[in-house]
């Protein structure tokens, strides 16, 4: 067995591996690696740039952001083209007719005084003096009231006609003022309006003095009735600024071409997109700090609750972070090859190299978690022309690149696939290739889809000839028991495999059938079948230092058991685990098949020893002198070898075989080890120690099948020639 480099055996690395800490100062170097290779996709770059310069090449937005000032200016637009809104007020004409009754009814008041005297005008002792004194209060009355604008003459007219006459004046005054106030009456047209009330008086009955009085009141009451909606107008040019949709500046947009003069409007986009800005903004790099922060602690989580090799097993931790890390910086390299112009070069990114190299060496659920991060983090990678953003064509197809080849390589990680898996994300990729250029709205050429097609077919080709070129270098430096290490451990050939198969032939007829027992289970529930048989291989390797004491190996010779005391007996069968331990780790063989060797017993009882001791000793015998010091089974493999070892046996043992005696047997095995607690560490459920015996029972009556007795061929010629 040649001997094979990893990094557990570094002085320094073994020193420090089991540290408290070294977990956490693990995930602050990956921190410290994801920020500084983000960090030129989230700040952008600021132009030396002045007015009227001639832009040396093109300049896009590197985001989508609002033009404010233009769209400020839209806005003040459209609400400058609003106009003034004005409502016609017909409750005014109305009013107005009350306020021209007022005034008669009033001066009717004061002219009949002497019939009546009206509250507030004292007797006079002259006729002149009681008309000023009527005409004082009329004014003053209508002065606190609305207006003192009608004149003198006026309403010494209206004072001085008779009864008959203010009745007739009131009714076509009213009448006058009620038909012009019908029409719409604004600022503008009120002193036309009042100029034409004249012709509303056709009345010959009067003199011209009531007459011309008359057309004053008329004139007086007539008041504009199309007035300026303030509210309506300020509600419209509201409406009218909130239908303007936002003025935006896409992500990519071209702003300046080569060549083109920066002029104002030009010049002040730039500095929207923040081109211009010099200035130090810290809110960018505290945006990304967050953003890892929340990406590697539920990073930290996930392999902490996973139930792989990577959650207590800090060289596979290292390990993983090696992979993680090395397949951000092809991505990272594809990134960058946009630069070159080339259309489609990005989607040659061999993102599937990270699925394949964690499915493969640690576990399909870690690679499933880290294609998501994979996609995230890529999708900034990609976001070279939209600085601060997320390109989201990139991170699905590189999503779908991933999961496909976690999927693939889930059922089977064998080197030979690898390569067919490669195939199988080239044809995702160009699916998902076809599907994303379909959804644009602008459609592409012809050459734009071939070119982006034959990229994404290199991308699955290329993860995997990395995927094989890389996993030796991680298996060897890792211990990583991979599947076609586990092939290699099974080989015949093997030194150790030689040894059993030499020295102890029965042990070694024994471990095949319990391989083939074990990988069938192991499968059935989900766990990895190859390391199942190649453990069963190996687990009774012990058995070679001493062959002559296991049943199996005696051939014709009697049982050295048979001069030996039960305790000397179980002393021997006990130390056979452990024994192939020290082989085992003599020849640095990898520490998953030492611990099924070292568990496959767990802590179990042997019966036949135990019960012949207390049968031939009157003394109290120990029960734990005859059990194996354990540990038990650690994983659901460990467990599911032990039931696989223990079956065989008993199996064996049988003088006739058949399916019902069989299962009788297997499930009886399960319980007893179940009930005696085998497999409280090994966090095997029920439900699987079901399918287990299931699948045990097919595997065995397949093999202890009963064959078809053939005649004999001497006694069928006798028969013939009688």
């Amino acid at each position: 067995m040649r001997k094979r480099f990893s990094i557990d055996q570094i002085p320094w690395w073994k020193r420090v591996r089991d540290h408290r800490y070294i977990r956490t100062i693990l995930f602050i170097i990956l921190a410290v690696f994801l920020y500084t290779s983000m960090i030129g996709n989230i700040i952008p770059e600021t132009l030396d740039i002045r007015l009227s310069q001639i832009a040396d090449r093109d300049i896009r937005s590197p985001i989508t952001t609002e033009n404010k000032i233009e769209t400020e200016e839209r806005r003040s637009e459209a609400t400058e083209a609003v106009s003034p809104v004005y409502e016609l007020k017909r409750e005014y004409a109305e009013n107005q007719v009350v306020k021209v009754n007022d005034i008669f009814e009033l001066v009717r008041r004061v002219a009949l005084e002497e019939e009546e005297p009206v509250e507030g005008v004292e007797e006079a002792a002259t006729e002149e003096e009681k008309r000023e004194e009527q005409l004082a209060y009329i004014q003053e009355v209508l002065s606190s009231g609305t207006s003192n604008d009608l004149s003198e003459e006026t309403l010494l007219t209206l004072m001085e006609a008779t009864e008959s006459q203010l009745r007739i004046a009131q009714e076509a005054t009213a009448n006058a003022v009620y038909e012009a106030m019908g029409e719409q009456i604004s600022i503008r047209n009120l002193q036309d309006v009042k100029q034409s009330v004249d012709e509303q008086f056709a009345i010959s009955t009067v003199s011209n003095r009531l007459l011309e009085a008359m057309i004053e009141i008329a004139q007086f009451a007539i008041i504009p009735n199309y007035i300026y909606d303030l509210e309506a107008t300020d509600r419209q040019r509201q409406e009218a600024s909130d239908s303007v949709e936002p003025v935006m500046i896409r992500e990519g947009q071209l702003l300046v071409k080569e060549g083109e003069i920066i002029d104002y409007e030009i010049y002040e986009q730039l500095r929207v997109v923040g081109l211009l800005d010099d200035s130090f903004n810290p809110y960018p790099y505290i945006g990304l700090a967050l953003l890892v922060l929340l990406i590697v602690g539920m990073l930290a989580y996930y392999l902490k609750e996973a139930k792989t090799t990577v959650q207590h097993n800090n060289s596979h931790l290292v390990l993983f972070m090696l992979i993680f890390i090395v397949t951000l910086l092809f991505i990272k390299m594809s990134s960058l090859l946009e630069g070159i112009g080339l259309i489609g070069i990005g989607f040659i990114v061999p993102v599937a190299l990270g699925a394949m190299l964690l499915t493969t060496l640690i576990h399909p659920r870690i690679s499933l978690f880290s294609s998501v991060l994979f996609a995230v983090i890529g999708s900034i990678y990609f976001n070279n022309e939209s600085v601060g953003t997320f390109n989201f064509t990139y991170g699905a197809y590189m999503l779908l690149s991933s999961f496909a080849a976690t999927y693939y390589l889930s059922q089977s990680a064998r080197v030979s696939r690898i390569l067919r898996a490669g195939f199988f994300v080239s044809f995702i990729n160009i699916l998902a290739i076809i599907s994303l250029l379909f959804m644009r709205t602008v459609q592409s050429g012809w050459v734009e889809v071939g070119l982006h097609i034959g990229f994404a077919f290199l991308s699955g080709f290329l993860a995997a000839v990395l995927a094989i070129g890389l996993m030796p270098f991680f298996e060897a430096g890792f211990g990583i028991l991979s599947p076609s290490r586990l092939i290699e451990l099974s080989s015949p050939n093997q030194p150790l495999l030689r040894k059993i198969l030499t020295e102890t032939p029965g042990t070694y007829h024994h471990s095949v059938v319990v391989g083939n027992l074990a990988e069938a289970a192991c499968e059935a529930v989900g766990e990895n079948g190859l390391l199942a048989r190649v453990g069963a291989y190996y687990h009774d390797l012990g058995k070679t230092k001493r062959p002559q004491y296991f049943i199996e190996n005696q051939q014709k010779m009697a049982n050295p058991h048979d001069q030996l005391s039960p305790l000397e007996s179980a002393k021997i069968i006990i130390d056979h685990p452990y024994d192939g331990v020290h082989l085992l780790r003599e020849h640095k063989m990898p520490k998953e098949i030492i611990d099924i060797a070292e568990q496959h017993h767990g802590t179990s009882l042997l019966k036949f020893f135990y019960h012949k001791a207390k049968q031939d000793s009157e003394e109290e015998i120990k029960e734990s002198q005859f059990r194996y010091p354990g540990p038990k089974p650690q994983t659901k493999v460990a467990a599911i070898v032990m039931i696989a070892d223990s079956v065989e046996a008993a199996v064996r043992s049988m003088q006739n075989p058949t399916p019902e005696g069989i299962e009788s047997l297997v499930k009886k095995i399960i319980t007893d080890k179940l009930e005696d607690g085998q497999f409280d560490e090994s966090d095997i459920t029920l439900r699987q120690l079901s399918q287990i015996a299931q699948t045990m029972c097919e595997t065995l009556n397949g093999t202890f099948h009963q064959r078809i007795e053939y005649p004999d061929e001497s006694a069928k010629k006798g028969e013939k020639k009688e």
